[in-house]
């Protein structure tokens, strides 16, 4: 236990990798870790296709744009889940060899004890930062609105109380106690949605996208974006 009690605070000090979605928790952990470390880069996981990103089906040239934006370089794999771990780790190897000390990820609610992400950055020799483990969902979610970020939804569970009109919306307070009078978590933990983070304070520029037709597919809805031309 007296490990994990250092999630919060592992990137104080050191060089790190960032475990990068482009949503909401992966930029402000980003952003908390680089107000006491220093990021080497952004670690993103495609899929096997190469086509899109594994976490939140965002196309290659917005994490790229993103990335630009940020001013970090990407390390990137495309891999199916069967090799997801061996690529994940490829990527660390690689990292630490260019001087990430530490695995920086977005978590909230990771459990004390069997920790995929400690597991992987302990075999790659790397220590693990999560600057939001175990904050408030609320709290999280109206900081990182607070900092002056902005992101959309991209993807909704229309199971768990989402709608197919929620694509596209921006986050904000008011529409966060909308969610949460509809009984959705603020920062949707239970997979209810996900976001793309498009400008705010560790932005050079905002990301120009452009949004097109959605695409439902069972349970889920997605809202594909595509960079648009300045």
């Amino acid at each position: 236990m007296a490990e994990c009690m250092d999630w919060k605070n592992g990137a104080r000090g050191h060089r790190f990798i960032t475990s990068f979605s482009g949503g909401k928790d992966s930029v402000l952990a980003l952003y908390e870790a680089m107000l006491v470390g220093e990021a080497i880069g952004l670690m993103v996981m495609l899929e096997e296709e190469g086509n899109r990103s594994r976490s939140h089906g965002t196309p290659p040239e917005l994490i790229h744009a993103q990335a630009k934006s940020i001013g970090l370089p990407l390390y990137t794999a495309a891999a199916s889940w069967k090799d997801y771990e061996e690529s994940f780790m490829n990527l660390l190897e690689k990292a630490k060899i260019q001087g990430a000390e530490v695995l920086v990820t977005g978590d909230l609610d990771m459990p004390a004890h069997g920790c995929w992400h400690e597991k992987v950055s302990k075999n790659a020799g790397l220590k693990l930062g999560m600057p939001l483990w175990e904050m408030d969902h609320r709290e999280a979610v109206d900081e990182f609105l607070n900092l002056g970020f902005v992101s959309i939804i991209v993807t909704v569970n229309l199971s768990l109380g989402m709608r197919e009109d929620d694509l596209g919306r921006a986050l904000t307070h008011e529409y966060i106690k909308e969610l949460e009078a509809r009984n959705i978590d603020p920062c949707g933990e239970g997979g209810e949605f996900h976001t793309m983070v498009i400008d705010g304070p560790i932005f050079k520029h905002p990301i120009p996208i452009r949004k097109r037709e959605i695409i439902k597919d069972g349970e889920y809805a997605f809202l594909p974006l595509e960079l648009a031309q300045k």
